[in-house]
């Protein structure tokens, strides 16, 4: 069984390698170098709108890059919303906002066929009409709003990138991107995500209050009559090219074998011989799938690449952990009435499983994957 990342629109050279002596070439480098150069410019773009968030930002770039999608979680009023729409407008890509009600219905979101008539020959026929999902950068706003049917029609497009109307395929726009938000505090009349459609969003991302010094400039720059325009960075062709050269990243196998141990340690009925972690036994009821071991990679492959790296290393998966795992752990009732959420059950295992090579044969849970 296989648990594929889509790579449908990427030539057959620019698969996943995990080839560790692979030299970066000339052009490598200098893609690394422009990609990298992009990056900061986008940063320093959107930071004249979006006020501090700098890590909530990258993330969001993380999955851009990757040719992922991301789920931004943070009660109201932290700009989630201008976030994204700002990221779009600095990646000069087609935007379109759907706002998530429970009224909403799939056609809303893809599409529907109406009857044209040609006037001048009477002649009538189905054409259909797209709906805001045909653009690049879709804001999926209050998701958890919406009946699981709605919900279901972005699952096609997002792990497809087509549409089925008709009995035809349409395909999506490219590159193409779902980035949702949702509020964690209103759970009344709402429809939480079922985890295996929020296992086709790469990274959840946590959005939280600004500190003092934050909200204070926040309140500054709002309150008045300035408006800030925001000028184009990347093109899609650009990030296209982008998305090339971040799989052209060579990763270990050491790098690769530190993601699965990591994910496999989630899992309580997988023990590798090494036994499962207390904290596992006592608070997981379902760890994370195989999908988490290819974000955890792409993942880690983009923060190499925008810190001017052209190789992987463990801390690069290390950094990504939480917001490719956070979302596909699923806790027990001991964890929700001890305070143990998925982020500090990531923590712990980050703290028991062995990043560098050196600590990995003295560890007691690590040591027979290197014999």
């Amino acid at each position: 069984m296989t648990y594929p990342i889509d790579n449908s629109k990427l030539p057959a050279d620019q698969s996943t390698t995990t080839d560790a002596s692979q030299q970066p070439s000339g052009g490598d480098i200098a893609a690394v170098e422009k990609l990298t150069d992009a990056y900061k410019k986008i940063r320093d773009e959107m930071s004249r709108v979006i006020v501090g968030q700098d890590a909530v930002v990258e993330q969001l770039l993380t999955c851009v890059f990757a040719r992922g999608h991301a789920i931004l979680e943070g009660v109201p009023g932290l700009a989630k919303t201008l976030m994204v729409s700002s990221l779009a407008k600095c990646l000069d890509l087609g935007f379109s906002r759907i706002q998530f009600t429970p009224d909403l219905m799939p056609s809303d979101i893809t599409g529907t066929e109406v009857i044209q008539e040609d006037k001048s020959t009477g002649h009538r026929e189905f054409k259909f009409l797209k709906g805001p999902i045909f653009q690049n950068i879709i804001l999926a706003d209050e998701i958890n709003r919406t009946p699981p049917k709605t919900q279901a029609a972005l699952l096609e497009a997002m792990q497809e990138r087509q549409v089925s109307v008709g009995g035809k395929q349409l395909p999506m726009s490219d590159p193409f991107f779902v980035l949702a938000t949702q509020n964690p505090i209103e759970q009344e009349g709402t429809y939480p995500l079922p985890e295996a459609q929020q296992d086709r969003f790469m990274y959840k991302i946590f959005v939280s209050y600004p500190n003092w010094d934050d909200e204070f400039e926040v309140i500054r720059q709002t309150t008045t009559t300035e408006q800030t325009q925001l000028k184009p960075v990347l093109d899609g062709e650009t990030i296209l090219q982008a998305q090339h050269t971040i799989r052209r990243v060579p990763v270990a196998d050491s790098v690769i074998q530190y993601a699965m141990r990591l994910v496999r340690a989630t899992r309580i009925n997988e023990s590798d011989g090494q036994g499962v972690p207390e904290i596992v036994r006592e608070y997981i009821s379902w760890g994370a799938g195989p999908r988490a071991c290819q974000y955890l990679i792409l993942g880690g492959k983009v923060r190499a690449v925008l810190n001017g790296r052209f190789h992987v290393s463990t801390d690069d998966i290390a950094a990504v952990a939480k917001p490719v795992l956070r979302h596909r752990i699923v806790t027990n009732f001991n964890a929700d009435a001890e305070g143990f959420d998925p982020d500090k059950i990531i923590a712990a295992l980050l703290e028991s499983i062995p990043a560098h090579e050196s600590n990995i044969a003295t560890n007691p849970r690590t040591s027979k994957a290197v014999e």
